[in-house]
């Protein structure tokens, strides 16, 4: 399955290349599993990521966005208590690096650290020149734009 085309898809979509390259990356299978999050959409524009980062402090955390690629690590400051022996320990609290690439219009709104749980909140800010428009047949576009900045005006 790793070798799945979608190139029949690129000939009904323009400016679509780059989303063969998303897919590719997902279907990588040295996909992380720790921590363990959620991606919840919780309205039409609005997400949030929820990181399980039980065991870490607040300043152990960073969240970084580079090119739309949202950056969630943790590096655990060294405790090493000499006298404490294990009998379990079930509580993973090693050093991660979650990355996940984020749609263009989405923006990081904030993030919060309550009970372990790294919450980060998104939002989807389209535009005034991106969202949909009706295009009259029969005018330039000149045209188009200057009536529209004569309604916006008035």
């Amino acid at each position: 399955m790793s070798n799945m085309t979608l190139s029949p898809l690129f000939r009904r979509g323009i400016g679509f290349d780059r989303l063969n390259d998303f897919f590719d990356y997902a279907m990588q299978s040295d996909t992380p599993n720790y921590p363990p999050y959620n991606i919840e959409k919780r309205g039409d524009n609005a997400y949030r990521i929820v990181v399980a980062a039980a065991g870490f402090s607040q300043d152990e955390l960073a969240i970084h966005l580079e090119n739309q690629v949202l950056t969630i690590s943790a590096q655990p400051q060294n405790q090493a208590d000499e006298q404490v022996e294990f009998l379990h320990k079930g509580i993973a609290r090693r050093a991660f690096k979650l990355s996940l690439r984020l749609d263009e219009h989405i923006e990081v709104q904030q993030a919060d650290y309550q009970n372990g749980l790294l919450a980060i909140d998104l939002q989807r800010i389209i535009p005034e020149e991106k969202l949909p428009r009706q295009i009259p047949i029969g005018r330039k576009l000149e045209q188009i734009e200057n009536v529209t900045a004569e309604v916006v005006s008035e």
